[in-house]
């Protein structure tokens, strides 16, 4: 299973991550978030690190011109877009863009139909509050082959997953020690049992 590692604010973590599996790391460009980071943060860690996996950052407040600048200066491959936002915004971007779908009920779950986007479950403060969505939403849906799931994920719950077909995941509290924390060692039991889905 594909996994993201959402929340990045330091080189060891975004290295542990990378070499434990992890297909993609992020990175939180959202001022009310314990895991800020500045885009020259980010850069210094993303130009350290080996090549074939992913680097996202995620928006909420900024506008096309923004997103597309500190992409650039972080050396960022796609935008994820978590506040909602029209289809003129995600057009003017000039990155790549995943779109989050912030799931207050099962009907939000066919936004964006046809595309690749994140689901997320609804909280004020856009992600990282471990809220989980129930999975029974999922029970038959037809396009969760293109889900990345977030919300409430633990290594120990991933086996949950496997009757879903997920195309990944993405988890950020489930791997801290406090908030805005990460912890190698639950990166690294994380991906251990994301690993066992494959």
């Amino acid at each position: 299973m594909r996994v993201k590692i959402c929340g990045i604010t330091k080189y060891e973590d975004a290295l542990c991550a990378i070499e434990y599996g992890a297909s993609a790391i992020g990175f939180v460009f959202y001022g009310k978030s314990p895991r800020l980071v500045a885009p020259e943060k980010a850069a210094e860690i993303v130009w350290r690190l080996p090549p074939f996996a992913e680097r996202l950052g995620l928006f909420v407040e900024q506008t096309p011109a923004e997103i597309d600048t500190i992409c650039r200066v972080a050396g960022l491959g796609i935008a994820q877009i978590q506040a909602e936002a029209s289809e003129d915004f995600y057009a003017a971007i000039k990155t790549p863009v995943l779109k989050v779908v912030r799931a207050r009920s099962q009907a939000d779950l066919s936004r964006f139909s046809g595309e690749y986007r994140l689901i997320d479950a609804f909280v004020d403060g856009y992600g990282g509050e471990g809220k989980r969505l129930p999975l029974e939403w999922f029970q038959g849906f037809a396009e969760n082959n293109k889900v990345i799931l977030a919300g409430g994920l633990r290594a120990e719950t991933l086996a949950d997953l496997a009757p879903f077909g997920f195309y990944g995941v993405d988890v950020s509290s489930g791997v801290e020690s406090a908030r805005g924390v990460k912890d190698r060692e639950l990166i690294k039991k994380f991906l251990s049992a994301a690993a066992k889905l494959l």
